[in-house]
């Protein structure tokens, strides 16, 4: 299907393709060495929609193989089942245990259902493998591939990570941005450092920070919770093309895949915003952009939907796909034409 209001189109073989190619790849582990995770399956997805060519997506799938010498899950421990399963929760080496029990999960009652009656046990734990349980997840209802949903619920519970529920809550609040604007003026948040580079690392050490364990619980579901989060998000990318940031729109994205077969998909939100603050901290906290900037950016003369999609296939940086697909996404819901501005800064298209 080609993008409302934009210039991309699939590649005519490519559909063909990329199911028994994500089907051959989506064996091996969510994570390869040393514990980052394994984008092939769902980068695979966006560069199919981004219009490249089977040619590219075979030889893109061989390169990230090869570059990152991915893995097959580990060997399985013990079989689980409905009465054990959650003793396996946030252990990578039952990983192909976890997989088995969502594939027997999804094999009975199909990937939707399983979605609807196990995530909710998962979503504390939606910084597994920095996010990118939420990202597979989000891709598998994307192609509605009941193989992936298994894989991607198996994968999120093994790598699963919370943050400690604190004893004594603070003032709840409704507003993501609330909680945000008042980190600054904590000066604990300042000078922190983490010796691993990885997110997932950075994530879990901000929860043995105690002001930050004073925001967690904080956050309250509500009916515009998505909307808030995704407009703070891709402001926050735009002001700052940081790393952290790019997840935070993605994730947004990732999100409103995942929403309609969830009875409460604000709760995961509120969960997800926090991690999102945590790496608010890892970059410094900036001000947000104010109205009058954020508007001058979304003006800016842009090359071609085609040209900005031509040039995110054509990379070999998995978050390139990425984002530029959510963003595109994310234009077709919102009109924001500020989504088509970030995409073309991350491949270099403008300055």
């Amino acid at each position: 299907m080609d993008y409302t209001g934009t210039e991309i189109g699939r590649h005519p073989r490519a559909a063909a393709r990329l199911r028994p190619l994500i089907a051959e790849i989506g064996q091996r582990s969510g994570e390869f060495p040393v514990l980052l995770a394994n984008h092939l399956p769902m980068v695979l997805e966006a560069m199919g929609r981004l219009g490249a060519s089977p040619e590219r997506l075979d030889e893109y799938a061989v390169h990230y193989n090869t570059a990152h010498a991915v893995p097959f899950p580990p060997p399985p421990v013990a079989p689980l089942t409905e009465a054990n399963w959650r003793t396996a929760i946030g252990h990578r080496e039952r990983e192909t245990d976890l997989r088995d029990f969502f594939a027997d999960v999804v094999w009975r009652i199909g990937g939707v259902e399983a979605i609807r009656r196990y995530l909710p046990e998962l979503f504390p734990g939606v910084a597994a493998s920095a996010t990118h349980g939420l990202m597979r997840l989000a891709y598998a209802v994307l192609r509605r591939d009941d193989t992936e949903i298994g894989i991607s619920l198996g994968y999120w519970a093994a790598t699963y990570l919370a943050f400690p529920r604190p004893d004594r809550v603070g003032a709840p609040t409704n507003s993501a941005a609330e909680l945000v604007l008042a980190m600054p003026a904590e000066p604990s948040f300042r000078g922190i450092t983490v010796e691993s580079t990885l997110l997932w690392k950075w994530i879990e050490h901000m929860g043995s920070v105690p002001a930050f364990r004073g925001l967690v619980g904080r956050l309250q579901p509500a009916d515009d919770l998505l909307d808030q989060v995704r407009a703070a998000s891709l402001a926050v990318y735009a002001a700052t093309m940081t790393f952290e940031a790019l997840h935070a729109v993605t994730g947004s994205h990732w999100l409103r895949l995942v929403a309609p077969h969830l009875d409460q998909p604000q709760a995961l939100v509120a969960h997800w915003w926090e991690v999102v603050m945590a790496l608010y901290v890892r970059i410094g906290m900036p001000d947000l952009p104010d109205a009058a900037t954020l508007e001058a950016w979304r003006n800016l003369p842009l090359p071609s939907d085609a040209e900005i999609a031509a040039a995110a296939v054509a990379s070999d940086d998995e978050h390139d796909h990425s984002l530029t697909f959510s963003a595109f996404e994310e234009f077709k819901l919102t009109g924001d034409r500020l989504y088509k501005v970030v995409a073309a800064r991350r491949v270099g298209l403008i300055a």
